[in-house]
């Protein structure tokens, strides 16, 4: 048996829909369907099971009686076994089965012919007659309501507040009130609960003393769950009366319970949102709420304040409670929720956030990157001058704390390159303190982050001139210790371009030389055959040599020796390390950085004399044959682009040994890329300042001097033949639907046809996409003159998706329709189909008959979703990402921006390449992002020609990467059927 401690086993409850079977009208708990595997007993079967004297062998009889009636069986002669057998019984597991019982067992009896002829006659209504055998039901009821263990009666006091029916209840009152008084608190909070149901149900029926019942049970009452279980009572049957509770308790509102404190909030929110004069009268519990020990009650006690009021004093508090919130708890959902409350307060009270800004920064220190994300999203919008050297130099601390970490497993350079680019917002916004942030981060040119640090001093050193020697100071000390190719050539860049003193361009060019060594970059063939098997060696691993030897005292051993290869020490500096490995771009580029600076010094007759000049000119021209011997030699991937880089250095040659040429390209290679930045750095704060004044001139959707309309006031109007105008509108902002095309055109967009209108059953679904999950309503006619039995829409599915919720059967009249509903999860972005087929029976001619179904094609464009991410992020991704699909253009459109644009809305993405429509060229390329609603990423570029010689025709390849197959497939799938989509 059950001990004292858990009476009864446990229960599932969940509430079932409403269904057509009478059985069922009350239930609301599941079974295990362990009875039907083997299938039910018969009715005599159970009927026998319930008289014998083993409380298992009637446990199991009585499971399988309640499954049999959910199923739709009777069995009217189970109920007379229960009373004599089972009611009585001391087991408590057959007893919690029997209350089980009483909830599914029909209570009254059938109606007869005859009742419903007298009724149609004109005679009495037909009223409900409840069985005889219920008067012994409720005199069982009654005896649990006074056993004396206080379990029983609780679990007995639970059960009644299931029963919805006054004859059974209302004899039993005065025992229920009983419990109102019984010194245990299980007893009292369960009888509470019970008065609280049939107050709702039966009111001033049964129990018209209920509330101020209740009110007295309160006032004596010092159990917390028996208190919110009063409380609740009064909150939802006599509100006047739990106002006037809680104004003379308001100082002991903290002691009464997480569960009372909340039933408070709303009960605050009720009554302010009728009555705002009534706010006066909460502020206080409203306040000391707020310092609650417990998160939910704080949570709840700001996000009411917060919707009650918008004083400076209210939002100053709430905030104050979501900050130590979000500092306090570790739950990721908990801090994640926060952040969002916290956002919607920074769109109307920036100011009151800026005090807190430092706060808000503390919980920088969550492992989770993404939580440190909604944090900097949140805080660099309420940066401001006051605040901005505090955040810098906290932001400054987060990122020397990587500083010897290459990759936290966990936030690592993720986490870097969020804190870099939120330092890299605020010296844009605020130079005072450019300087100060960009030293330090300089340090972490070598790391993974590099990329986005020497965007970062490229875009200061531009916009700062007073920075430019301490810069590029740092740079060249640096510059030894970069890897990467790519944060190479910006390095080499910006060396070039802003080394204009004598002092730092011989410094360049010396520090230059000294790095590229030797002006041959091709191995020799024992050097490079040393290399390779050093590389071989380091790659295999240690080596085991295992031997037998004899030890002091004559036996014998086993000795085993771990030999590893020396390691060789490599001191070629980088960047001559990275030409070796046959780098054609980087030798580009370091060819057209020495020309700059050796015309740049040809220009400085006083710290150069010709003959230095003409040194730094013959060096850089051997670097250059150099480079380009090497590129013809060494098999690379960039060999393909050979021809490109030796016609850029061979200009550079000219630069420097023809004075016609130097005299045309020195303007150019000397201001020409400098200006081009600083005019693209001036493009980027425009559209920033624009966009940010859209956001502030945003129109809003109801004017301060536009009528407000009353449907309760024009009900007796509209009733009267008047067209109710607002109902529309109404409609629309209710279904989020506002602003967009008609209600009628969205909908019929998502309909699709399932039967021909020739099938004896026409059926079509109307397709509803909520992320996560797919609503089909499937309208069924019945086109014949015959009902049909037992009709099934059985449905399966193809690609990610899974029915949770298969369709019911029903049974349809003849010309008769109906709407059956199903629930289809989506668990990834990829292109999913839908089929099945109507399965039903003539109910005149017993005959089955079925119906093919036409399939329904799930688009991928339900799940994806524009969005934006930086250049850096998209070459990783795309870097990382395996799955490719390439998809040749082929169109009728002749105009390179319109076929962009085309695609961009069909694709429905975000197009990450700024381009300006008034521009005319034969060549575009674009990069295109997007996420799905699951947080997968597609990546797609554009590259699209116009061809002179073909009609003016486009011709192309658009690359689709993402990290799973199905996103790529469907993606490639939806442009190829689109791309054609507009004629000439």
């Amino acid at each position: 048996l059950p001990s004292e401690a858990e009476p009864f086993p446990h229960k599932q409850t969940t509430t079932m829909s409403t269904t057509t079977n009478a059985n069922e009208s009350y239930c609301t708990f599941t079974l295990a369907g362990d009875m039907t595997a083997g299938g039910l007993p018969s009715e005599a079967d159970i009927r026998k099971d319930l008289e014998n004297n083993d409380p298992k062998v009637k446990r199991h009889a009585l499971k399988a009686a309640i499954m049999a009636m959910l199923g739709g069986e009777a069995m009217p002669s189970i109920l007379m076994q229960v009373i004599r057998f089972c009611i009585n019984s001391q087991d408590k597991p057959l007893k919690k089965l029997c209350m089980l019982y009483w909830e599914v067992v029909p209570k009254y009896q059938e109606p007869t012919s005859e009742d419903f002829h007298a009724a149609a006659s004109g005679g009495p209504a037909v009223q409900r007659k409840m069985l005889p055998e219920m008067i012994l039901v409720c005199n069982a009821l009654m005896n649990d309501l006074i056993h004396p263990n206080e379990y029983v009666r609780g679990a007995m006091l639970r059960f009644l507040c299931k029963v919805k029916d006054e004859e059974i209840i209302s004899p039993l009152i005065p025992s229920i009130k009983a419990c109102l008084e019984h010194k245990h608190p299980y007893v009292r909070k369960n009888a509470a609960l019970c008065v609280f149901h049939a107050h709702k149900l039966f009111g001033e029926n049964i129990i018209p003393d209920g509330p101020e019942l209740i009110n007295e049970f309160l006032l004596s009452e010092s159990d917390i769950s028996a208190r919110r279980n009063a409380f609740l009572m009064l909150f939802n049957q006599d509100e006047a009366l739990a106002i006037q509770f809680l104004a003379n308790n308001m100082d002991d509102v903290g002691k009464y319970g997480d569960g009372f404190a909340l039933l408070v909030l709303e009960l605050t929110r009720r009554v302010c949102r009728r009555d705002p004069n009534q706010k006066s009268r909460f502020v206080r519990v409203l306040l000391e709420m707020l310092s609650s020990n417990s998160p939910a009650v704080s949570y709840e006690a700001a996000w009411t304040l917060v919707s009650l009021s918008s004083a400076p004093t209210a939002i100053r508090a709430a905030a104050m409670t979501y900050t130590n919130l979000l500092n306090s708890q570790n739950d990721n959902n908990v801090k994640m929720i926060v952040l969002e409350r916290l956002e919607e307060l920074k769109k109307n009270n920036t100011k009151i956030l800026q005090e807190l800004l430092m706060d808000i920064l503390r919980a920088l220190s969550s492992p989770n990157p993404d939580i440190c994300k909604k944090i900097l999203d949140v805080a660099m919008d309420i940066v401001n001058v006051r605040n901005v050297v505090e955040v810098v130099n906290t932001l400054k601390r987060e990122v020397s704390k990587l500083e010897g970490e290459d990759a936290v497993e966990a936030k690592g350079a993720y986490y870097r390159g969020m804190l870099i680019r939120a330092i890299h917002s605020c010296a844009v916004r605020f130079p005072q303190v450019a300087e100060s942030v960009v030293h330090v981060l300089m340090e972490f040119l070598s790391t993974d982050s590099g990329m986005q640090v020497i965007i970062f001093v490229r875009a200061i050193i531009e916009q700062y001139p007073p920075l430019r020697a301490s810069i590029l100071s740092k740079l060249l000390s640096n510059l030894d210790d970069i890897r990467n190719n790519g944060v190479m050539c910006v390095c080499l860049w910006i060396l070039g371009e802003y080394c204009e003193a004598s002092e730092s361009l011989e410094e360049a060019f010396t520090h230059i030389n000294s790095l590229l060594g030797e002006a041959t970059f091709v191995l020799k063939s024992d050097e490079k055959q040393a290399q390779e098997k050093a590389a071989a060696d380091a790659a295999a691993g240690p080596k085991m040599v295992t031997k037998n030897v004899v030890l002091s005292d004559g036996t014998y051993a086993t000795q085993t020796v771990y030999t590893e290869a020396k390691h060789i020490q490599d001191n070629t500096p980088g960047l001559r390390k990275l030409l070796i490995d046959g780098d054609v771009f980087l030798g580009a580029v370091v060819s057209s950085t020495l020309t700059k600076l050796c015309l740049r010094a040809g220009d400085l007759a006083d710290a150069f004399t010709p003959q230095v000049s003409k040194d730094m000119t013959m060096k850089a021209l051997l670097i250059m044959c150099a480079i380009v011997k090497m590129a013809e030699t060494t098999v690379t991937a960039q060999r393909s682009s050979l021809a490109d880089c030796s016609e850029r250095i061979t200009i550079c040659t000219r630069a420097l040994l023809d004075p016609k040429a130097s005299a045309l390209l020195k303007p150019i290679m000397l201001g020409k890329g400098k200006a081009a930045f600083g005019s693209f750095l001036k493009s980027l704060k425009d559209k920033e300042a624009n966009d940010t004044k859209e956001d502030k001139n945003v129109a809003p959707s109801v004017q301060a001097d536009d009528s407000i309309h009353f449907r309760q006031l024009r009900s007796s109007a509209v009733a009267s033949g008047e067209l109710d105008l607002d109902d529309g509108h109404d409609l629309a902002r209710a279904t989020g639907y506002e602003g967009g095309s008609s209600l009628l055109s969205s909908e019929l967009s998502h309909v699709y046809q399932l039967s021909g209108f020739a099938d004896p059953v026409y059926a079509e679904a109307f397709v509803t996409v909520r992320d996560y999950d797919i609503s089909l309503e499937i309208l069924v006619i019945n086109r014949t003159p015959n009902t049909l039995s037992n009709l099934n829409v059985e449905l399966s599915t193809m690609g990610d998706l899974k029915i949770v919720e298969r369709p019911q059967s029903q049974n349809i009249g003849p010309l008769d329709q109906s709407t059956i509903r199903a629930s289809i999860k989506v668990s990834s972005t990829e292109t999913g189909h839908i089929f099945g087929t109507i399965v039903y029976e003539d109910a005149a001619t017993k005959e089955k008959f079925y119906i093919n179904l036409n399939d329904i094609h799930m688009d991928i464009m339900d799940y994806i979703r524009p969005a934006n991410c930086t250049d850096e992020v998209f070459r990783s991704m795309w870097a990382e990402f395996e799955w490719e699909n390439k998809v040749a253009i082929t169109t009728s459109i002749t105009d390179l921006s319109e076929f962009l644009n085309h695609i961009v809305k069909s694709t429905n993405m975000q197009c990450l390449t700024p381009f300006d429509n008034s521009q005319q060229g034969t060549f575009l390329a674009a990069n295109l992002y997007a996420r799905s609603v699951f947080g997968e990423d597609a990546l797609v570029n554009v590259s699209v020609e116009k061809k002179e010689d073909n009609q003016g025709e486009l011709a192309g390849y658009i690359r689709i990467r993402s990290k799973t197959q199905g996103i790529a497939l469907s993606l490639g799938d939806r442009i190829t059927t689109q791309q054609r989509g507009l004629g000439k």
